[in-house]
């Protein structure tokens, strides 16, 4: 049975970066493709984007291994003085949605981070099937939603791609 497989997390280096930013694009692409019918470049995180996560102070850059082999990733930011910590990025290969690899992933990441008292993250809009995954899978409630008149906290920019997606901002108390 497909959940008797063992999901773990490694960290990654930096020398795994451009794979793992290669591999974020196609995995999301896959949603865009859904969605829309066509992958829209604007609809999917950039370079500079990926590599602001990448290298973000307290970032914590993880590869989903499900029995040893790589199948997707995960960025958190920890903030170790108020344990309000926050999944930036995570992704998984296409060929393992559906099949509860998501799930146990994050599970993993609540237990490699015990000390959190909330986690924090946020997806686009048209993402269903990641709304449906953290509000009904995963316990975070719906915290925000950003919009052009309530812009994302790093989306300074009026023009940004954040600006012009609108986004819900999800929210897991962990006490």
């Amino acid at each position: 049975m497909e959940h008797s497989s063992a999901v773990t997390l490694a960290l990654a280096d930096a020398s795994a970066f451009d794979a793992f930013k290669q591999e974020l694009k196609a995995s999301f692409s896959v949603a865009v493709e859904e969605t829309f019918g066509a992958v829209e470049p604007s609809l999917i995180p950039s370079d500079s984007d990926i590599e602001n996560s990448l290298n973000a102070p307290d970032a914590m850059v993880h590869h989903i291994l499900l029995d040893g082999v790589k199948v997707g990733g995960a960025i958190v930011v920890i903030d170790e003085s108020t344990q309000h910590n926050s999944l930036d990025l995570f992704y998984l290969l296409p060929s393992t949605h559906g099949r509860g690899v998501g799930y146990r992933a994050w599970k993993a990441i609540e237990q490699a981070y015990p000390k959190t008292r909330v986690w924090m993250t946020h997806t686009p809009y048209f993402e269903k099937r990641n709304i449906h995954f953290y509000v009904n899978k995963c316990g975070f409630k719906i915290a925000s939603f950003y919009n052009r008149y309530y812009l994302l906290p790093d989306d300074e920019e009026a023009g940004s791609k954040a600006h012009k997606l609108e986004f819900f901002g999800f929210e897991k108390v962990m006490m």
